[in-house]
């Protein structure tokens, strides 16, 4: 049982192929409800991991793995079909392939850095813009999901320069960092 985390994690992973094959046919619908289950699964596997004391080094890295290789491609396919400035995509995209990489370097270090409230709001400012670009693109309407990404995009940079202190401080001063 306490293995089901990784494992939803891992299905996380997958997920994402599944969704840009369905994106790049146009199953918008297919899309977002496989971006759904994605994110309810990011959820509960949070959920089992702490309520249940099933967390684990390896975990802690195929967590935010899945959480970011989803929203790269998400943004990837938006940015394709002309919903997604340049600049946000390469911001973003940045920002968690570095994240990635500290992570990975880190873990190999027998080092980890838990998740934060500044990463969980900007996931939620994200998931909720990523929402109202579906409508947009299905429906046509609600056009100013747009302005939900430059806010997602801040909070995004606020919790990377958070992460990158704690980093050094668990780094450097051996705190243990829990946020």
């Amino acid at each position: 049982m306490k293995h089901i985390p990784n494992i939803l994690s891992a299905i996380r992973i997958l997920l994402v192929g599944v969704f840009v094959l369905l994106f790049s046919k146009e199953e918008y619908i297919s899309s977002i409800i496989i971006y759904a289950i994605a994110f309810l699964t990011d959820l509960l596997d949070g959920y089992l991991a702490r309520r249940f004391g099933w967390t684990s080094s390896i975990g802690k890295v195929l967590d935010p793995l899945a959480d970011k290789l989803m929203l790269v491609a998400v943004l990837a396919c938006f940015y394709a079909v002309g919903k997604l400035d340049l600049w946000i995509l390469i911001t973003i995209a940045t920002v968690e392939l570095i994240m990635i990489a500290v992570g990975a370097i880190l873990y190999f270090r027998k080092v980890v850095v838990y998740a934060d409230w500044f990463g969980k709001i900007s996931t939620g400012l994200f998931a909720l813009a990523i929402i109202l670009t579906f409508v947009n693109i299905i429906w046509q309407t609600c056009d100013w999901y747009q302005y939900l990404y430059i806010a997602a995009v801040i909070s995004s940079l606020v919790a990377f320069i958070h992460y990158g202190i704690n980093t050094i401080k668990r780094r450097y001063f051996k705190k243990n960092i829990d946020d």
